[in-house]
């Protein structure tokens, strides 16, 4: 049977945390809650080692740092106690249930104007990392991010002369080293030459699309988006507009037909199609910013994964063409090497900056200074540019091995060619439900992206899905696709009669 200390104190050895720090937290933890009597001292250091099965210096260090925090008293030859002082601001907790409500108070349902929750969106599998065949998409393997680089700029951002610099409320300005090396050094890469005053700092591209429609989008206004297209910026601008049009997509991008034309704003991702990867062709965006010269249509341009092109050098931005007035471009920095990060920018008129600051300010004000200085440091020590060439030759090994195996393995879908990006775009016949094939995978270790939810309407296709490759090791996936032929075909994957789940009809 467990002692006392063992059940308060629960070690995990595989965690990333220290024993010293488990511990530490295990004791705060159990006076707070009250399950510790004040009056009463601790075991002695050498008696917590022995019940923990740890090192008691481990313990020694442990109790030291509560001391020195002040959550802990040192009475020389009694022992350590709880200060009493850490329970003289806080309220107790009811005894009973009747002091916390669960029940949802009337208001919520008089008041609430907007339920975002209710709008269909892509759901990602919470535990995909546990999973042996991740095929997820706008995650990255752990093993590819730059853990040491980035962990210097981290350190070096904690000196005493840099903190000076970010510890302060910025109110509504960005970290100007952050900004002079996205001027200088990334939005060059992309044929992009602006001045400072034309860019701002977001809590990643999801943040600056979400603002830009804020600013822009009204009940009135008519908002083209590409269909199939990313449900989170569809989401967004259905909270500001009814009127949205779906933009049809081909194999060069999306079509600059009547239905585009008779839009006030468009949004587009032309480097890689989400959720196609279909690279917009040089002609149709000279089409494309044309038409928004002629028609006074603001494109939003979504520069996504605009650097991973495997065939050919890859295109420029729509705002590095001379005729890109119309065009506001968002991008990240953080999507790239740490999707957690949460860092983007967006590049636009100096007035349009200018409002985006002060509707920013009204949000959060600005992003986390300390992780802006440390993004900055990334990339003007040359983390960045060498992140991204490593990055594009393992991408590249990937892209051809997931190439490889759906032409092999998975003969009667239609993938759609793509050229770089980080996923591909399967269709399989009318009758496949990807839901029932994804949920049955997902119990063997596949995971992968149903498609319908990135048609607009409710009676979306349901036979597309996509399969991501930045999350998944390169020897993972031909098993992984051999488990999806298996699934779909039976053991033969020269077999074209898809077994399950289609409907009989």
């Amino acid at each position: 049977m467990k002692s006392l200390w063992n059940r308060l104190i629960k070690l995990d050895r595989s965690s990333s945390k220290s024993l010293q720090i488990q511990i530490r937290e295990g004791i705060v933890t159990a006076a707070l809650e009250k399950m510790l009597e004040m009056n009463k001292p601790l075991p002695s250091s050498r008696e917590l080692a022995k019940e923990l099965s740890v090192a008691r210096n481990t313990v020694v260090l442990a109790y030291q740092h509560l001391v020195d925090e002040g959550f802990l008293d040192s009475h020389e030859r009694k022992g350590f106690f709880i200060n009493p002082q850490v329970y003289s601001d806080r309220i107790d907790q009811p005894k009973s249930d009747d002091g916390i409500s669960q029940d949802t108070p009337e208001w919520c349902d008089r008041l609430l104007m907007k339920q975002p929750s209710l709008q269909r969106n892509i759901r990602k599998n919470k535990n995909w990392k546990d999973s042996p065949y991740p095929f997820i998409f706008g995650q990255l393997d752990f093993n590819l991010i730059p853990i040491h680089e980035w962990r210097e700029c981290v350190h070096y951002s904690l000196n005493v002369g840099e903190m000076r610099q970010w510890a302060t409320d910025q109110v509504d300005e960005d970290d100007p080293l952050l900004i002079e090396q996205i001027q200088k050094r990334v939005l060059p890469r992309r044929g992009i030459w602006k001045r400072p005053e034309n860019i701002m700092i977001t809590l990643g591209a999801q943040n600056a699309l979400y603002i830009i429609a804020s600013l822009l989008v009204g009940k009135e206004t008519r908002v083209g988006i590409e269909n199939p297209g990313y449900p989170d910026v569809r989401n967004i601008m259905r909270l500001k507009t009814n009127n949205l049009i779906g933009l049809d997509v081909d194999e060069n991008g999306v079509v600059v037909n009547e239905k585009l034309l008779n839009c006030h704003v468009i949004y587009v991702t032309p480097s890689h199609q989400v959720p196609s990867g279909v690279t917009m062709s040089q002609e149709r965006r000279q089409q494309l910013l044309a038409a928004a010269a002629d028609k006074g249509i603001v494109i939003i341009e979504d520069d996504f994964e605009a650097e991973s092109n495997f065939k050919h050098e890859p295109q420029p931005a729509l705002k590095s063409s001379s005729d890109s007035a119309q065009v506001i471009y968002v991008g990240s920095t953080s999507k790239t090497f740490a999707p957690g990060l949460r860092l983007g920018y967006m590049v636009a008129p100096e007035k349009v900056i200018q409002e985006a600051r002060a509707l920013r300010r009204l949000m959060f004000r600005h992003a986390p200074a300390n992780n802006q200085r440390a993004a900055a440091l990334f990339i003007s020590l040359g983390h960045y540019d060498k992140m991204i060439g490593r990055l594009h030759g393992i991408y590249k090994e990937r892209w051809k091995a997931m190439n490889y195996c759906i032409e092999k393995y998975l003969p009667s879908l239609k993938c759609v060619p793509n050229f770089g990006g980080s996923s591909f775009w399967l269709e399989g016949p009318e009758g496949l439900d990807v839901d029932v094939m994804a949920s049955d995978l997902e119990k063997q270790g596949v995971v992968l992206e149903t498609g319908s939810v990135f048609f607009m309407g409710r009676d979306a296709p349901k036979n597309h899905f996509r399969l991501g490759y930045a999350s998944i090791p390169v020897d993972k996936i031909e098993p992984g696709i051999l488990m999806i032929a298996d699934y779909l075909y039976g053991r033969n994957p020269e077999q074209k009669n898809i077994k399950s789940p289609l409907n009989s009809s």
